[in-house]
């Protein structure tokens, strides 16, 4: 059982998150202040030093509420699939319309950049979405879905072709989002098949 002391705690973080989250993919990573986030939780400067030691702190917990969620909701959508393989596709989609989020799509790929660094931003994509990456690579190996490759190189193409698909449904209008989504998949989708041993024995899988 938490104090009451120690749940007051997480209630005005999780207050400080959410307000966070808000204005950083509203009014980016360099026009949100914390004194903007403090002023829309209703609380002091001092109350975000409390928990945060900076914005950048602020933005990287921000940045990691969602990639968890990223990950929860893979992973789940992963679990109900029949096998492996469509373990992975349901990843995949689950992965894109993560992407066509603007909340999710702003502050991971566009503001993540730019508040931590190119150098930090990618070892934070090193624990969530590369990581994802890498394990349904060695899944599909395990199960023999996919021909023995080398896993640093594939995780890293694919990998590229995943940030890739959501810079562009980043970029994307609105009203074209959709579109790009469903043509993202399908590319990737595309080259999951052309490394499974049974469409390059036999054609094309069901």
């Amino acid at each position: 059982m938490k104090s009451r002391r120690a749940e007051y705690s997480d209630a005005t973080r999780a207050a400080l998150l959410d307000s966070a989250t808000e204005l950083f993919s509203e009014n980016g990573y360099v026009h949100t202040s914390l004194d903007d986030v403090a002023r829309a939780t209703r609380m002091t400067r001092g109350a975000v030093y409390h928990h945060f030691n900076g914005k950048q702190a602020l933005f990287e917990a921000v940045l990691e509420n969602q990639e968890i969620a990223m990950q929860v909701a893979v992973g789940e959508a992963a679990a109900k699939a029949t096998g492996p393989w469509e373990a992975s596709l349901a990843g995949l989609d689950t992965f894109l319309d993560f992407c066509c989020d603007p909340v999710y799509g702003r502050i991971v790929m566009q503001e993540g950049p730019v508040a931590l660094g190119w150098h930090r931003w990618r070892e934070c994509e090193q624990l969530y979405a590369y990581g994802l990456t890498e394990q349904f690579i060695v899944l599909l190996i395990e199960a023999k879905l996919v021909d023995p490759v080398p896993l640093p190189s594939a995780t890293q193409v694919i990998f590229g072709l995943l940030s890739g698909s959501a810079l562009a449904l980043v970029e994307a209008l609105p009203e074209d989002r959709p579109r790009v989504r469903e043509e993202c998949g399908a590319l990737i989708q595309r080259i999951l098949v052309g490394l499974h041993p049974r469409f390059t024995q036999a054609g094309p899988v069901n």
